[in-house]
């Protein structure tokens, strides 16, 4: 398979979007890639992230591009949008958060400085409690409601109004809310 090929599959699971490790390991040489950004190609995203100029507009290219930003030294992607960030992809209130939340393993690092636009929170989560999107991973609407009660910087008519939103949608269920002990204080008068 040619390495444009390559590339353009693991671009196309990304929405587009690709890492200079990712451009190398399909064979493309980094001192290279200054003819591919010359031609049009390829558009420099940040420091070492990339997008196919081509590739169709993604509706939230932010949520690919900062996932890629967290990447462990392998390449890998430890960010998951969580908190915040995660009631709105799954459109659960409307809230709107003054920076993307996103939850990293505690183990955690980066040799550069944190972008203002981020609120990390530091957590192991179990894979039962992530979603796999097309380039980014996300809480699940049960995972998502436990960090906000927990955060408890969401104010309590929008908790109400995610966990209604996500019971009506079917995202969660009844007895589901026994997971969540932190909910009691919202149970009373609320009708949910």
């Amino acid at each position: 398979m040619k390495k444009q090929d390559l590339l353009f599959e693991i671009a196309d699971r990304q929405q587009g979007y690709f890492t200079s490790q990712q451009a190398e390991e399909c064979g493309f040489s980094r001192p290279n890639f200054h003819l591919k950004l010359k031609s049009g190609e390829w558009i420099k995203e940040q420091r070492g992230i990339y997008r196919l100029a081509r590739y169709p507009a993604a509706e939230r290219p932010e949520l690919v591009l900062w996932t890629l930003w967290s990447r462990d030294k392998k390449g890998t992607p430890q960010g998951v949008w969580s908190h915040e960030t995660a009631l709105d992809i799954h459109e659960l209130s409307d809230v709107m958060p003054a920076k993307m939340h996103m939850s990293v393993p505690k183990r955690f690092r980066k040799k550069i400085e944190i972008p203002k636009i981020l609120r990390l929170h530091f957590v192991d989560l179990a894979e039962s409690n992530i979603e796999i999107r097309q380039g980014f991973k996300v809480t699940t609407p049960l995972q998502t409601l436990i960090d906000v009660i927990d955060e408890g910087t969401v104010p309590q008519e929008f908790v109400i109004q995610a966990i209604r939103e996500a019971l009506e949608r079917g995202l969660i269920f009844r007895r589901d809310l026994i997971q969540i002990p932190q909910l009691m204080r919202y149970k009373n008068g609320y009708n949910l």
